[in-house]
């Protein structure tokens, strides 16, 4: 019998679904929305955008931006008592709301 896969997308048939409403690719603008440094943000995964996706676990966690990295914006989290820098590009990221 043969060894379980656990890899970087393991169980996330439901949360990487799109409704046949909001299927395809995103617009470009959401590929160059732009935050400020401190700024609060909502991790929001695309699913139909693989490259610079954070994992499953920090979805709809709330960060703040804390820097630029390419394209991408470091964004710190804070998970289990310890805060996580992930990399994140601008389609996968929404301004926080509250």
């Amino acid at each position: 019998m043969g060894r379980r896969s656990f890899g970087f997308l393991y169980r996330s048939r439901n949360f990487l679904s799109k409704t046949p409403r909001e299927k395809g690719r995103p617009s470009p603008a959401k590929f160059l929305k732009e935050f400020e440094v401190g700024e609060k943000v909502v991790i929001d995964v695309e699913p139909s955008v693989r490259r610079g996706m954070p994992h499953r676990r920090y979805q709809g966690k709330v960060g703040v931006v804390v820097g630029r990295r390419g394209d991408a914006y470091l964004v710190d989290v804070r998970l289990g008592g310890k805060t996580k820098h992930l990399i994140v590009l601008p389609v996968h990221i929404k301004r926080h709301s509250g």
